[in-house]
C-alpha cells in the first residue's frame, strides 16, 4: 500500500470517528501532496509524486510544527505548542522509524566509503546516497554537519 493510499484511507477512518483534530492534521498533508503535485505537472509528470517525495513532504511538515512548538513553550503559549505537538503525533505515524545517532553515523560511514569519498568535494555525493536510502529517516539538517568533519 502507498504511502498517499494510507493517507487516505487514515483520513476516510478520521472522517468516520468524527475526529476533528486528527482530519484537520490530514487535510493538511492531503493538501501539502497535492501542491507538490500541481508544482510538478509544469515539469511535465502527471502521475503526482512518489513516496519519496511524500516522505520529505512529511518530514519537513514535522519540522517546522517542532519550531512552532518550540517557540509557542518559549512565548508561553502551551495550549498551541500542544496543538502542535498533536499534529506532529499524527504526521509521524507515516514517516518510518527515525535512525538513532549511532545508526546515523554508521550509515554516514557507509556512504563515505560506497562513494569513495576523500575531501569536502564529495560531500554532494555522500549527501545524495544517504537521501537516496534513508529520506524521512534521518534529520539532513544534523548529517551535512556530520559528513562535513569527516571529510575534513
Amino acid at each position: 500500500m502507498t504511502l498517499r493510499t494510507r493517507i487516505s484511507e487514515s483520513l476516510k477512518q478520521a472522517m468516520r470517528d468524527k475526529d476533528a483534530d486528527r482530519l484537520s492534521t490530514l487535510r493538511l498533508i492531503n493538501a501539502a501532496i497535492k501542491d507538490r503535485d500541481i508544482a510538478t505537472r509544469a515539469t511535465g509528470n502527471d502521475d503526482g509524486v512518489g513516496d519519496d517525495e511524500v516522505l520529505a513532504i512529511l518530514g519537513k511538515m514535522a519540522k517546522q510544527r517542532q519550531e512552532s512548538a518550540r517557540a509557542y513553550e518559549e512565548g508561553g503559549r502551551l495550549d498551541l505548542a500542544e496543538r502542535e505537538n498533536a499534529e506532529i503525533v499524527v504526521i509521524e505515524e507515516f514517516l518510518p522509524r527515525q535512525l538513532t545517532d549511532a545508526e546515523v553515523a554508521k550509515a554516514v560511514d557507509e556512504a563515505i566509503a560506497t562513494q569513495n569519498a576523500s575531501s569536502i568535494r564529495d560531500m554532494g555525493k555522500v549527501i545524495g546516497t544517504l537521501k537516496d536510502r534513508y529520506t524521512g529517516r534521518m534529520d539532513f539538517g544534523k548529517v551535512g554537519p556530520m559528513v562535513k568533519e569527516r571529510l575534513s
